[in-house]
């Protein structure tokens, strides 16, 4: 019992799926049940007939020594019984039953099956021996229709379990796919709970519903806040903007000009930024799609000559490689905004030199001579707060961050690499799969 219990225990928390889990456990139940059972009705066959034909072969017995001897007549038994007698000239006992025990003894081998009785009167040894092929050809049809009702239940379980798991399981794939749908996060999908009973499925489906009134009600409040410090810093922006543009128009000499066209730049960024952080906290990509498209080539142009100042201000070389930039058209926002924060990354690890913005036909890579990126970090460099071993400043750890987001929310894919002997390689892929190993 003990046994069987472990075993149980083990079949319940086994990794196996649930369905499988329910069809094993009734053929395991079947198994136990019915081969109880058959072990049982075996059994007591076998009692049954052994004190069915002692009690007989006793009465044959009794019969032949008080009515037989004492009238004179040979013994009456049927064709398949015979007797012997230790006192007996006509009837001598054969030397094989010479050393067996009072009582029923069975006789079963590949030449003979049969039943031995011996009694002992008065110092004289009595044997009847009784065939018995007949019974054992029926014994074994018995044993054997018992065996096959044993592994037609098995399969019947098995078909039984099957029926069942399917049942079971159909409401649970159900509410596995109500959960697991995209639309399941809108505000106004119905509650699932209220599409099943009230049973352990419909408590489950009434937890997820909870759960998802906490996620929207998160999800909203993301929402509010994003549309509202977009609204809010677009005004001061605007009025940053509009400030650059109109000091631009008067006699200004190149150290102020140089100045206000930079914080001219920084405002479009803060501006993109806003956009993007807007468009990222909207559930479906579509919403931020932008009716005016650029291409891989401009935004890199337009990049290019934003940094190559500043880039080689530090001392580096800066070089921008086509290597054959594919013309599809990408939202302005998104791209811009991964680009500039990976060549701010890239100015900002790299202490002497080059940075290199190099165009693909499936995207882009920018790579540095800077300090690299340890193969243990190249995964988790793209969580939030993460800033790596070789942080410097005061870096939240959130620019890479925001990359990985954007590229995730336009189905693109990002990489990280580092060379062979120095420096960091960030890989953007517009399509799946995206393989870093391959400059």
């Amino acid at each position: 019992m003990a046994s069987d219990t472990v075993l149980w225990r083990r079949l319940m928390t086994s990794r196996l799926p649930f369905s499988q889990r329910i069809v094993t456990a009734f053929v395991l139940m079947t198994v136990l049940v019915s081969g109880s059972f058959s072990l049982g009705i075996v059994a007591v066959v076998h009692y049954v007939e052994y004190q069915l034909i002692a009690k007989e072969l006793h009465g044959k017995l009794s019969m032949v020594l008080h009515d037989d001897f004492k009238a004179g007549r040979a013994p009456r038994l049927d064709a398949r019984t015979r007797f012997f007698a230790s006192n007996s000239a006509g009837h001598p006992i054969p030397e094989r039953f010479a050393d067996f025990s009072e009582g029923l003894t069975e006789i079963d081998d590949k030449n003979e099956a049969a039943y031995i009785y011996l009694s002992e009167i008065n110092g004289v040894r009595y044997v009847l021996l009784q065939e018995q092929q007949e019974f054992e050809d029926r014994e074994g049809i018995l044993f054997s229709v018992a065996l096959a009702g044993f592994l037609l239940s098995i399969v019947c379980a098995w078909g039984l379990g099957a029926i069942m798991a399917r049942q079971v399981m159909a409401p649970v794939a159900r509410l596995a796919g109500q959960v697991s749908h995209r639309d399941q996060l809108a505000t106004l999908t119905p509650p699932l709970s209220s599409d099943y009973a009230d049973d352990e499925i419909g408590h489950l489906a009434a937890a997820f519903d909870s759960t998802f009134g906490q996620l929207h009600r998160s999800i909203e409040r993301e929402r509010l806040f994003t549309s509202d410090v977009s609204h809010e810093l677009r005004t001061p922006l605007m009025v940053i903007s509009t400030s650059c543009e109109l000091l631009l128009e008067n006699q200004l000499h190149d150290g102020q000009r140089e100045q206000i066209e930079r914080i001219t730049r920084a405002a479009r960024d803060m501006n993109d930024l806003v956009r993007t952080f807007l468009m990222l906290a909207r559930s479906d990509p579509a919403d931020g799609a932008e009716a005016d498209t650029v291409t891989l080539a401009d935004v890199a142009r337009e990049q290019a000559e934003f940094w190559e100042s500043a880039i080689r201000a530090k001392g580096l070389d800066f070089e921008l490689i086509d290597e054959g930039a594919d013309t599809a058209r990408h939202n302005p926002t998104f791209l811009r905004t991964v680009m500039t924060n990976l060549l701010r990354n890239a100015l900002h690890y790299t202490a002497r030199g080059a940075v290199r913005l190099v165009l693909e036909h499936d995207g882009f890579r920018i790579e540095d001579t800077g300090m690299g990126i340890p193969a243990p970090e190249q995964e988790r460099i793209f969580q939030p707060f993460v800033c790596g071993s070789a942080a410097r400043g005061e870096g939240l750890g959130l620019g890479l961050s925001l990359v990985k987001r954007i590229c995730e929310h336009n189905g693109w894919n990002i990489c990280a690499t580092s060379h062979q002997h120095a420096g960091a390689c960030f890989k953007v892929t517009f399509r799946f799969p995206c393989d870093c190993g391959k400059q």
